[in-house]
């Protein structure tokens, strides 16, 4: 990623363990061969809780489609919140597997992605996106 101010905090007794991340690695490589739509790994997410109502509205998101800060800000039930549901979605951990690439403007025009608006492009067209929205304000609380 091009803004690394996301990256975790390793402190110096952290180890290098990638047999821990085997789930993880199938997962993105399947998604990246177009064979898997949702991601089904056990997460701990840790954030405020506005934070986690935003990226738990961006995981109900379907694959292939998009959706605007607008109505992921009136999914969690704030409809006023666009900005602050921007700067949640920037601090988003684990971009792809928590799909913030599939928040547009509300004109649908691409805006910001920690990535850069070239992975975003990329990603919303390996998904063959479709525009529409599914978020529904009890799906995300």
């Amino acid at each position: 990623m091009e803004d690394e101010d996301g990256r975790p905090f390793l402190d110096s007794g952290s180890v290098d363990d990638a047999s821990r991340f085997s789930a993880v690695i199938h997962q993105l490589r399947e998604y990246f061969d177009g064979r898997l739509r949702r991601f089904e790994i056990p997460l701990d997410l840790r954030g405020t809780a506005f934070q986690l109502r935003a990226w738990r509205a961006l995981m109900e998101i379907p694959y292939g489609q998009t959706c605007s800060y607008s109505a992921q800000a009136l999914a969690i039930g704030q409809p006023r919140a666009v900005r602050a549901i921007g700067l949640a979605n920037g601090r988003n951990p684990l971009p792809i597997v928590i799909p913030c690439h599939r928040v547009v403007g509300k004109n649908g025009l691409l805006t910001g992605y920690s990535g850069g608006l070239e992975r975003k492009r990329f990603l919303l067209d390996l998904e063959s996106h479709s525009m529409g929205c599914s978020l529904s304000r009890s799906s995300a609380m």
